[in-house]
């Protein structure tokens, strides 16, 4: 799996997890304006882990 980053037509920063299938199957939801805030919000999706809760809604 890969982590992908770019602009959008607003020129703002997203992203997206592309599969090894070449299929998405995660983005930002939401354009950044700085690189940086859009980095973060990578890092916050790749802490999760195993022992992160999933809520049945």
């Amino acid at each position: 799996m890969n982590f992908h980053i770019y602009r959008d037509h607003n020129n703002e920063w997203r992203w997206f997890l592309q599969a090894a299938n070449g299929r998405r199957i995660a983005d930002s939801g939401e354009g950044y304006h700085n690189e940086k805030d859009c980095i973060d919000a990578i890092s916050l999706v790749m802490g999760t882990n195993h022992q992160t809760p999933v809520n049945f809604v």
